[in-house]
């Protein structure tokens, strides 16, 4: 729980018990066997399928769905894991919608796309649930590699390196591994501990120890590390959040989205998470999203969503535009913060000014706006908490010598699970080149 002084107006309790437990569970079904068969049977299969290209980590897709079709959901699940060990999260939480399943030929010629993310579920959930882990290792290869952070980005790397014959350490400042899928992703979306199972079914591999409260450059320094082990990756994720810079922002009930998303995914009984009658969401994300659609889950009954530019301008997707809408949230764009308004040490409105943009950039109108509120969730993006001497917005890929980096802190990072698997799972085969290379 936040140590976030409350205001009167946030409160847990808004709904009956029964409301919690259908809010939060799954926001969409798996499919059953039958419903699975039919579903890849939509699946033509293709030639040079658009839909791997779509996939950042390259999922032979056409192969998962026809060995789905001939009812091997093992091999499914194996073809998935080849290329996205965290395939069974990603099946939950990837933008299916902008990637594989609009690049769908049958999205392109009906409207409707072979459903890729339930498929894929269905596959990675089967296997997992009767506790098969279908990877060994290879034989000890010597060398021990350093990975900080337990994110997607670090748990695909140290995966990939112990199956290479590698001894792995990942050290995680948090309590518990798993990143952004174990705190950064709304409840709803991975309910069911099942962040937490993925990983434990991941580390059946073996050859990977997990140390958690443990921080670099608070515990242990870059330099040591690079003493200490063959290789370092740094899968950091992106700890720093943006400020408003407005008057009023330190007032009780404002706080980051992001300590609200990780907060309620710690949170067991969601009855006893408090939340604000009327809550004001500031950015266009998808954690502006997370934080928003979770308000009304938890009884908000007021919940706006407020973004600088325009509706086609926001990051987070339509499907989740959409999805927020049919909840109860109400979107404003083109409007900016210019004051939190407080009254008693607490909020009580956020003031808007109209926005216009044009090739100077942003332009505050003078015509303006007030939303009540007893609670705001600032979620206008997260920046880079780099490691001494390693400053920048972003980290390279091979940031220096014998130093690998992937995921949200890493360039070409986008804040998404299936890229981060990807560069994670990159950087370990490089990695691996360089040791052996070494050895050789």
């Amino acid at each position: 729980m936040s140590n976030t002084p409350l205001t009167p107006g946030i409160v847990p309790g808004r709904l009956v018990a029964d409301a919690y437990v259908h809010n939060f569970d799954d926001l969409v079904p798996v499919l059953d066997a039958h419903e699975a068969l039919v579903a890849a049977d939509r699946c033509y299969f293709c030639h040079d399928a658009p839909c791997i290209t779509a996939c950042p980590t390259a999922i032979d897709i056409p192969l998962f769905i026809r060995q789905i079709a001939t009812g091997t959901a093992e091999s499914a699940a194996r073809t998935i894991w080849d290329q996205n060990i965290l395939g069974g999260m990603c099946a939950r939480v990837c933008p299916t919608e902008q990637l594989c399943e609009e690049a769908c030929v049958r999205e392109a010629a009906e409207g409707k796309p072979v459903e890729i993310g339930r498929l894929q579920r269905f596959a990675t959930d089967r296997v997992m649930a009767a506790g098969v882990h279908p990877y060994s290792r290879a034989p000890s290869t010597g060398k021990r590699v350093a990975v900080v952070g337990a994110g997607p980005a670090g748990l695909a790397c140290a995966h990939r390196l112990a199956m290479k014959g590698h001894e792995v350490v990942v050290l995680e400042r948090r309590e518990k591994p798993g990143g952004l899928n174990e705190y950064g992703i709304a409840s709803y979306k991975a309910p069911h501990d099942f962040a937490q199972a993925e990983v434990d079914w991941l580390l059946k591999i073996g050859g990977i120890e997990v140390r958690t409260g443990v921080e670099l450059g608070r515990d242990v320094t870059l330099e040591t590390l690079q003493a200490e082990y063959d290789a370092v990756f740094l899968g950091i994720g992106l700890g720093g959040v943006n400020d408003l810079r407005l008057a009023g922002e330190d007032l009780r009930g404002v706080r980051d989205a992001v300590e609200f998303i990780a907060e309620l995914r710690q949170q067991p009984d969601k009855q006893k998470q408090p939340i604000g009658r009327d809550v004001v969401v500031i950015g266009g994300g998808m954690t502006a999203v997370d934080a928003a659609v979770q308000s009304r889950l938890l009884g908000a009954q007021n919940v706006t969503i407020v973004y600088r530019r325009g509706l086609e301008r926001m990051s987070a997707s339509d499907h989740e535009q959409n999805h927020a809408q049919q909840v109860g949230v109400r979107i404003i764009c083109n409007a900016a913060p210019v004051e939190v308004v407080g009254k008693d040490g607490a909020v009580s409105a956020v003031e808007f000014a109209y926005t216009s943009e044009g090739a100077d950039g942003l332009t505050l109108l003078e015509d303006r706006f007030t939303l009540k509120a007893d609670q705001v969730f600032k979620a206008i993006g997260q920046v880079l908490v780099a490691p001494a001497g390693m400053a920048g917005p972003k980290l390279a890929a091979r940031p220096m010598a014998g130093v690998w980096a992937g995921g949200d802190c890493a360039a070409g990072g986008e804040d998404l699970t299936v890229t981060a698997v990807a560069q994670g799972r990159d950087a370990a085969e490089e990695i691996h080149n360089s040791l052996m290379g070494a050895v050789g």
